[in-house]
């Protein structure tokens, strides 16, 4: 097999399976392109990215371009590129960097395009109680993840799946179906087919906005939004004042009124606009996770006490 001169473009952990699988097959990386170091952790020192780190490991170029018109001509000085590969990048490819790799530029995308357009695919999935997703190989348009789709693997979503696991999960899945129609693709075997008009759907980016828990919506719902919204934004709630991030719950047999603690027994069991909701997980601003009823107890909440809209804790 003669070795493909391969780019890559990715930020986070989940783009480093499909850099380490390249590397492992035997193809020429020539250069990876990633977000800038920023800011992390409680003493918030600049730290480079997944991709930055892994890159540099293995003596790879590494280039931060802050602007599209950057990207593309750096991408142009290191000469012919079969492929520009792309996960989780964050930053829009311009025309000309489109047009530059000799077979294009190809994206792992965590869902079933044309399902979960955007941003967030894989929170939006959970969050909606999508049964099934997956990962698209799609050749890269000048639209928003809008590119003919080259293949696909489907992944169900486990009831316990949180975006921490699932989008680990999607990552060794996509990484691997890479590889595998990398080079049937640079050889014409494969297509690129174009996503159906029906079905499409955006996955908005997260907020910090979104974090609190509106206790009238269904146990279901906010059950799906704490695992979705795992690890940020998290979820959160208050009482009398005092906020904490709601960690792990689940739907639990019981009713009453919305916010209202109607017991402490396997967790914090409140009642929400459909059923209730048993917290079983719960982190106070500045303090580690623990168990919700120990938290219960050293905050004194009791059966008939009610939350409040929460502002974003930050623990």
């Amino acid at each position: 097999m003669t070795p493909l001169r391969i780019a890559f473009a990715g930020t986070p952990e989940f783009a480093r399976p499909a850099l380490l699988c390249l590397l492992a097959e035997g193809h020429q990386v020539v250069a990876c392109f990633t977000q800038p170091d920023r800011p992390a952790g409680r003493g918030r020192q600049m730290t480079p990215s997944v991709i930055r780190a892994t890159a540099e490991q293995a003596g790879i170029a590494v280039f931060t371009p802050a602007r599209g018109a950057d990207l593309e001509a750096a991408l142009l000085a290191l000469g012919p590129v079969d492929v520009l590969v792309v996960a989780a990048y964050g930053l829009l490819l311009p025309p000309g960097v489109l047009a530059a790799p000799r077979h294009g530029c190809l994206n792992i995308h965590a869902s079933l395009l044309p399902r979960w357009r955007g941003a967030a695919p894989v929170a939006r999935a959970i969050e909606a109680g999508d049964p099934v997703t997956g990962v698209t190989i799609m050749h890269m348009d000048e639209g928003l993840d809008t590119g003919g789709t080259i293949a696909t693997a489907r992944v169900p979503i486990r009831p316990d799946d949180t975006t921490v696991t699932l989008t680990a999960e999607l990552a060794r899945i996509g990484a691997d179906l890479l590889c595998d129609t990398l080079l049937a693709w640079t050889q014409g075997r494969l297509r690129a087919d174009p996503q159906p008009r029906s079905g499409a759907s955006y996955a908005r980016k997260l907020t910090r906005s979104e974090a609190p828990l509106d206790w009238h919506q269904p146990a279901a719902v906010l059950e799906r939004r704490i695992r979705a919204f795992t690890p940020w934004p998290g979820t959160t709630a208050q009482l009398r004042g005092e906020p904490v991030k709601v960690l792990a719950g689940q739907v639990w047999d019981s009713t009453g009124r919305p916010g209202e603690i109607l017991a402490l027994a396997d967790g914090v069991i409140v009642g929400c606009g459909e059923g209730a909701l048993a917290l079983t997980r719960l982190q106070q601003p500045g303090k580690p996770a623990q168990p919700a009823a120990l938290v219960a107890r050293r905050l004194g909440w009791q059966p008939g006490d009610v939350f409040t809209a929460a502002s974003c804790a930050r623990p």
